[in-house]
């Protein structure tokens, strides 16, 4: 990044002594880390204003945690900006917004899960996450991506596209389509249970892929980071997005369909990581549903593939003409392996 100084100056009062270099695979932001002689000491993020649209609901909803985990006595780490000299969470220059955070000592992350006992651990922490704020008052927390997991409003949004979208994209993957509306029951439930008070809206993560768990040397998990996409949700967000990102060696890039596979080892330690910490706080009906959460997520996130490439992908990022198309593929492949492994 070019002219970075005046960024951390905003924070730091002085930018002499640091350095600054890219920073993790994260798709979203860019990212950066800080170093102080050769020590990480910060990471520095511009946040995608593009992707989030109110900013500053983000830094409300984390000042409203960590004083949660202050004012109750909590001991989860919760990684949080720091203020700039102003007071500010964050900075804007050029219309940007960028961001302080110190830096967790001894730790990193990891981008794949390859054994069981990271999944576990990854699991766990989110479960731990979400269990430290029992009992928080969850309409305090302020939206930042509106309706990122209404199953309800996807769904309508791929009807829509089959309505307007392109014609000779919808007459291409006429079979993909049939199987999506052939699992409208995976809506239907879902409109049940937003109506169900017996599932609780709680502190929700929302994207819980692995390189959002922090491990230290002995690949034990710290802490989750990444905290965008906290707001009010339900279990089947958090367990749902392991169940899809975790399970299957190859990723949702994978066009060898053959290599889309769900692995019961990892199925179990999802489940056990994440029930360690929640399954004291979660209703009978909750923990009946605990599969339900892999169908839900993979599920949407097939129906968000399709639905974008109707609409000529103008939402994902794509690498080749059929990239969304292939996606979907792929998101079906992983939603048949994981209904057999829960069968």
């Amino acid at each position: 990044m070019e002219n970075w100084q005046p960024i951390i100056n905003s924070f730091l009062y002085s930018s002499a002594d640091y350095t600054l270099h890219p920073f993790g695979t994260g798709l979203i932001h860019k990212t950066f880390v800080v170093e102080k002689n050769k020590e990480k000491v910060f990471i520095l993020q511009q946040v995608n204003h593009r992707v989030f649209s109110w900013p500053e609901n983000i830094s409300h909803n984390i000042q409203l945690l960590s004083s949660w985990l202050k004012g109750n006595n909590v001991k989860t780490l919760l990684p949080a900006p720091i203020k700039t000299i102003n007071g500010n969470d964050y900075v804007i220059i050029d219309g940007e917004y960028f961001r302080l955070i110190p830096f967790v000592e001894n730790s990193h992350s990891i981008d794949t899960c390859s054994i069981p006992e990271e999944a576990f651990e990854a699991a766990n922490q989110f479960g731990n996450f979400t269990a430290s704020f029992d009992g928080m008052n969850v309409s305090n927390l302020k939206t930042t991506i509106k309706d990122f997991h209404n199953l309800t409003f996807r769904w309508n949004q791929f009807r829509e596209a089959l309505v307007v979208g392109n014609k000779d994209r919808i007459a291409r993957c006429k079979n993909e389509i049939h199987l999506l509306e052939d699992d409208y029951p995976i809506v239907a439930l879902f409109e049940k249970i937003v109506t169900n008070n017996s599932f609780s809206l709680r502190v929700t993560h929302h994207d819980t892929k692995i390189s959002n768990v922090l491990f230290n040397k002995e690949n034990k998990g710290i802490c989750v980071i990444d905290l965008d996409t906290v707001m009010p949700g339900y279990f089947i967000s958090d367990l749902g997005d392991m169940f899809r990102t975790y399970l299957s060696k190859a990723n949702e890039e994978e066009t060898d369909l053959q290599l889309v596979n769900a692995r019961k080892d990892f199925y179990k330690a999802i489940t056990e990581g994440y029930k360690e910490k929640m399954a004291d706080k979660m209703s009978i009906d909750e923990l009946n549903l605990l599969n339900y959460a892999g169908e839900f997520m993979i599920y949407m996130q097939a129906l968000r593939f399709l639905t974008d490439y109707i609409n000529d992908d103008c939402y994902y990022s794509i690498s080749y003409e059929d990239n969304n198309y292939q996606r979907t593929l792929n998101q079906l492949a992983l939603l048949k392996s994981f209904r057999s492994i829960i069968a």
